[in-house]
């Protein structure tokens, strides 16, 4: 079995409460609050770890958020390597509003990094490099590092025999293309900005996967899709799923637990088909969890038998 490897550089404490309305210029009483471990490949760690895996995971720490950052992972049972940086580590917030079930998520920006502490997270990456086989990078890069990151951190997992898997967007995901990238996993949102064009349809969405892999600017393309499911495209092969539907409790988290469940999918050598059932179910038990609760096993084991995968034809 391949061991997992993941890098968040921008994690978060990620804080979630309720209120009954929102207002301006009020105080608003906060109720059921709740903190989790957050960022893309910290939240892709506990999702592997949930599902009977033993990833690490680096990241980032600093001040008193970074050490509640790392009590949170500790809680989880995930083996973590914190880098230490002199600047905070972030907070994130997201709000449900009682009354219109409406949801508000506040994203801060996140620590400056200086070089030496962006060589030290490279550093911390390459020494683990050798017993890993997949490594996740997952998640924005904070403001001081540069959008070329990934593609280096690419290049350095190609050539240790690793295969290079990348969840972020903009100018770091396009950045990284070419550069040896296994498996992107963007949403529609993310996938149309990348292509640079709206992507409506199945048969425009295969077409410009297709397009990357035949450029060789990555191997795969996980595609999700929300509600409507999600796509996987390879050489050799276009799937669909559709998603079960539940009654979602919060977005937060969804994507991560699918990244998780796929890579830790891919680290068993399950058939394509096999991971994207698995990935799928993971998203969607996801919803029924509140904050950045993730996914719960027995969620994921029942709601994988609802979701339906079938082949795709390019036109």
């Amino acid at each position: 079995m391949s061991r997992i490897l993941t890098l968040t550089m921008n994690p978060a404490v990620d804080i979630c409460a309720t209120v009954e309305r929102i207002f301006p210029a009020h105080k608003l009483r906060c109720q059921l609050v709740r903190r989790d471990a957050g960022g893309g490949g910290i939240n892709v760690a506990r999702t592997v770890r949930r599902l009977g895996g033993d990833p690490v995971a680096i990241f980032p720490s600093g001040g008193p958020t970074g050490q509640l950052l790392e009590r949170l992972v500790a809680v989880e049972g995930v083996s973590y390597i914190p880098v230490p940086i002199a600047d905070d580590t972030r907070e994130d917030f997201t709000v449900d509003e009682n009354t219109t079930q409406d949801q508000y998520r506040f994203v801060l920006p996140g620590p400056l990094l200086t070089q030496a502490e962006e060589r030290a997270c490279v550093e911390a990456v390459d020494r683990e490099l050798g017993a890993a086989t997949i490594l996740v990078a997952s998640g924005s890069l904070p403001p001081s590092v540069e959008p070329r990151f990934y593609g280096l951190l690419a290049e350095k997992a190609r050539a240790k025999g690793a295969r290079f898997v990348l969840d972020s967007s903009g100018p770091a995901l396009k950045a990284a293309l070419g550069s040896g990238v296994h498996l992107i996993k963007p949403s529609l949102r993310e996938f149309e900005q990348l292509a640079g064009s709206d992507l409506a349809d199945g048969t425009a969405q295969l077409a410009a996967a297709h397009q990357l892999i035949a450029r060789k600017q990555c191997g795969q393309v996980a595609l999700s899709l929300g509600e409507e499911g999600a796509l996987l495209v390879g050489e050799d092969f276009a799937i669909r799923a559709t998603a079960p539907r539940v009654a979602a409790v919060s977005t937060v988290g969804a994507g991560d637990s699918f990244l998780g469940a796929l890579v830790w999918a891919m680290a068993q050598d399950r058939k394509p088909q096999d991971a994207l059932r698995l990935a799928v179910a993971a998203g969607s038990a996801a919803l029924l969890s509140r904050g950045t609760g993730l996914c719960d096993p027995a969620d994921v084991e029942r709601l994988a038998n609802q979701v339906e995968v079938c082949e795709m034809e390019a036109a």
